[in-house]
């Protein structure tokens, strides 16, 4: 019979022993070896709408830095902000899509992409957190019509809790013609 855990709360190296063996057991048993079928994403709000981008889409989130204005630019490009060292272009997410500037206020945040070759950092209204999402909470029925500015981006939709979330591929954005050509 295994030890209950907290009667190794004074043996750490104890303790963890144990736990390793539980978990394995578990795996074993397909307690915890179903998690392929669960998606995970980043959740955020943009312009009103609930979007979730993959995990492997976002490499950081940061609040607003300073930038310098690009001439020449679409406006959607707000500039170029040096983060760390690295220059990372600004875009306003909800401006490229074709909606109204997104303003900055104290939960506006930026989604640096998780590419080396195309840096970039998209402003949303605010973040939400990363989201797991079940097979049954998948409802691509509910994915906008074409001509929704979103509609070449998307990967599909959940619904949980009552909430739609979009999924949203950054990867898809970021090589699309319209982000590509970025000079007004």
């Amino acid at each position: 019979m295994s030890p209950n855990l907290r009667e190794l709360r004074n043996r750490p190296f104890d303790l963890l022993v144990e736990m390793g063996a539980r978990l394995q057991t578990a795996t074993a048993a397909g307690v915890a070896g179903d998690t392929q079928e669960v998606w995970t994403g980043l959740g955020y709000r943009l312009a009103g709408q609930q979007l979730v981008t993959p995990r492997a889409d976002v490499r950081e989130v940061l609040t607003p830095p300073e930038y310098t204005r690009v001439p020449g630019a679409k406006p959607w490009l707000l500039g170029i902000a040096n983060v760390r060292g690295d220059l990372l272009p600004l875009i306003d997410l909800n401006r490229l899509l074709g909606g109204e500037a997104t303003p900055i206020h104290r939960s506006t945040r930026v989604l640096v992409y998780n590419a080396d070759e195309s840096p970039a950092g998209f402003l949303v209204d605010e973040v939400a957190g990363f989201r797991r999402f079940n097979p049954q909470d998948q409802r691509h029925e509910l994915v906008p019509e074409e001509g929704d500015a979103l509609n070449p981006y998307l990967l599909g939709a959940f619904v949980r809790d009552g909430q739609l979330w979009l999924a949203m591929s950054l990867s898809k954005l970021v090589t699309s013609p319209v982000f590509q050509n970025a000079a007004a």
